[in-house]
């Protein structure tokens, strides 16, 4: 008798425990629902508010009749609850990322390359002259790259919503001409802000932006107002070569076929992780600081990929360009590179190998 008693006791638990999954799946899955509507904004704002008022009513009839069983049992009133989040899941996995929207002049034009041996010449580089209220002139160009010519690598956080979270650049040095700079960004349309959260919901197309640093990093330090902060960072020669050409491999992906930003997985920091993990002949371990994007610098230098001969503290004194820059506003692109790496040593290179 007292084990027939255990064993309901243990199957009612069981099924308490299903049924309560079954309840927090509702619940969750209907905010994100809700949540994928209100950013997608798929018809117009009416009709979209009312689709998620229609959805929460819907969400909360379902959840009655599954607890009380009343109309319906409960096999069947969750069948019909999972068929109608599928038909939602489906329209939102069915959104495809376009090259076609009405963009923001900023992200425009899309990053092409042609390469013969170690020259590249690349299409659509940006070197935008910005003017202290936010405007600035749009200027495309054409520039060609010795990749035998890499001199360096360097990082660029640039903090705009405190410590935690960063915008990360990429600066590659060359011997024979101006540094070249990289960024990942969200692909805006003309008048469209940009929202963290909106990142999650395949609300932004992925941009890569290559530029001179005139225009990419002075944007953020002299208009903005955002805080920056240039770290050279220690990689061999032939893997800055190779970093550079997996960017042109990106830029090559993102032409053929436009792919979603995500503020988790896809985004500025992360993407550049991926392309460093493909060169590098060093483990990198996967990192909270690759998600907190702020504390990315720390990261590297715990891996020893910024020099240790300073600690971190002086390298984020020395390393911080808006004391050197923020106050002028009419300099040439070499004056600008010069000045943002005035008193920053440079990676000790590695001895050549016999």
């Amino acid at each position: 008798m007292h084990h027939i008693e255990k064993k309901e006791f243990l199957t009612a638990l069981g099924m308490g425990l299903l049924h309560s999954m079954f309840g927090l799946f509702v619940i969750l899955s209907s905010i994100w629902l809700c949540l994928a509507l209100w950013f997608q904004a798929p018809i117009s704002g009416f009709i979209t508010r009312a689709l998620i008022g229609i959805w929460i009513s819907f969400t909360l009839t379902i959840l009655g009749i599954y607890i009380t069983q009343y109309l319906l049992n409960r096999q069947t009133s969750a069948i019909i609850y999972i068929l109608a989040f599928l038909l939602g899941l489906f329209w939102y996995l069915s959104l495809e990322a376009k090259q076609d929207r009405d963009w923001n002049p900023e992200v425009a034009q899309v990053l092409s390359f042609k390469q013969a041996g170690n020259l590249v010449t690349l299409h659509n580089v940006r070197n935008f002259n910005w003017h202290t209220d936010g405007s600035y002139d749009q200027r495309w160009e054409t520039r060609q790259f010795d990749l035998n010519q890499i001199t360096g690598v360097n990082i660029i956080t640039s903090y705009w919503m405190g410590p935690r979270i960063a915008h990360t650049l990429v600066s590659f040095d060359f011997s024979n001409g101006q540094p070249l700079t990289f960024s990942i960004e969200i692909r805006k349309q003309k008048n469209e802000e940009f929202s963290t959260y909106g990142g999650f919901f395949r609300k932004y197309e992925l941009s890569l932006v290559a530029s001179d640093e005139k225009d990419l990093i002075y944007t953020r330090s002299n208009i903005r107002k955002e805080q920056v902060y240039f770290f050279p960072v220690d990689l061999s020669k032939a893997e800055s070569r190779a970093l550079f050409e997996e960017y042109l491999h990106k830029a090559n992906e993102l032409k053929a076929q436009p792919k979603w930003y995500n503020t988790l997985t896809s985004n500025c920091t992360t993407l550049v992780f991926d392309m460093v993990q493909a060169v590098s002949k060093r483990h990198l371990p996967t990192d909270y600081r690759l998600l907190a994007s702020g504390y990315l610098p720390n990261y590297l230098y715990d891996l020893k990929a910024i020099s240790h001969n300073l600690s971190m503290q002086q390298w984020y004194d020395i390393a911080h360009i808006n004391p050197r820059v923020s106050h002028l506003n009419h300099l040439s692109s070499a004056e600008y590179s010069s000045l943002i790496r005035q008193g920053i040593p440079k990676p000790i290179p590695e001895p050549s190998a016999h």
